[in-house]
């Protein structure tokens, strides 16, 4: 099965992309995860069709069968360039390539909570444009930055459940 994995953050040594693209590795060839990039799209504005960053993103999620998010938390919420990355491809509304697209999220954070509000946020976000977030065991992962090593995750307890919630999720849609 092929999968969209787009993480929430920017940063080069975010913990984020560490565990996506960690995931994307372990899971091969089984699963095959394909990163979508958001950091190239412009600010979110309905007067404009947002370029080819926004046309090559929503073809990703359009082809494929599921997406995987992984989100830091920021200010107890989600970070603001993953809000206008959704934002973009939300278009039109409740009939964009979001519509019915099952949507597994997972969330990191520095702190102890491990992202849950913005885990939170994000599913009600994606329930809002008709998108499918099926019930599975929440990953969220505490501490996130702690288990990372030179651009690589390397926590094998949350690697492994993070494995097994992606299979879940993969089996559940089809995969």
């Amino acid at each position: 099965m092929h999968l969209l994995g787009i993480s929430g953050s920017l940063r080069a040594a975010s913990s984020s992309t560490a565990l996506l693209m960690t995931l994307a590795e372990r899971m091969a060839p089984e699963i095959t995860i394909e990163r979508g990039l958001i950091g190239d799209l412009p600010l979110y504005n309905a007067d404009h069709d947002g370029g080819p960053a926004v046309a090559r993103l929503k073809a990703q999620i359009a082809a494929a069968p599921g997406l995987v998010f992984v989100t830091p938390e920021y200010n107890n919420s989600v970070p603001g360039v993953l809000k206008n990355a959704i934002d973009w491809c939300s278009r039109p509304a409740y009939e964009s390539v979001f519509k019915g697209k099952p949507c597994l999220v997972i969330s990191v954070s520095g702190g102890a909570l491990g992202g849950v509000r913005a885990q939170a946020h994000l599913k009600y976000i994606l329930n809002g444009m008709l998108a499918e977030v099926p019930p599975t065991m929440e990953i969220v992962v505490p501490r996130a930055p702690a288990s990372v090593s030179e651009g690589r995750f390397t926590d094998e307890t949350v690697l492994d459940f993070a494995v097994k919630g992606i299979r879940g999720f993969a089996a559940r849609i089809g995969g």
